[in-house]
């Protein structure tokens, strides 16, 4: 293992990373040449990235997407629902009308 690489592995241990992904991140970013990190070593930060936001989310009490997921569910039952009532509304005033029409045709056929 280069020096760069040592210190990047060192460092990643201290911080509680497991020997196997400190290794492997260690030899992705950890090159002699100063090259540019590759595909993989972009993929290790994005997948780090989203395990932190994760750990942050649980922190301040729950993930956040089930919680939006929850209030848009709820938003929509809701809109459902008044949807249902203004239908059955609706039917009902049609029935009115429709009951009423009859009993005064009735009324006249007689």
């Amino acid at each position: 293992m280069a020096n760069t690489d040592r210190d990047l592995f060192d460092t990643l241990r201290a911080r509680g990373l497991r020997k196997s992904a400190a290794n492997n991140l260690a030899k992705a970013f950890g090159r002699a040449d100063k090259s540019p990190p590759g595909h993989g070593a972009r993929r290790a930060v994005s997948e780090l990235r989203s395990l932190v936001e994760d750990l942050e989310d649980r922190a301040r009490g729950g993930p956040a997407k089930r919680k939006a997921a929850a209030k848009k569910a709820a938003a929509t039952r809701r809109r459902k629902a008044k949807a249902r009532s203004e239908a059955a509304k609706n039917a009902a005033r049609t029935r009115s009308r429709s009951a009423s029409s009859r009993s005064t045709s009735r009324s006249r056929s007689k």
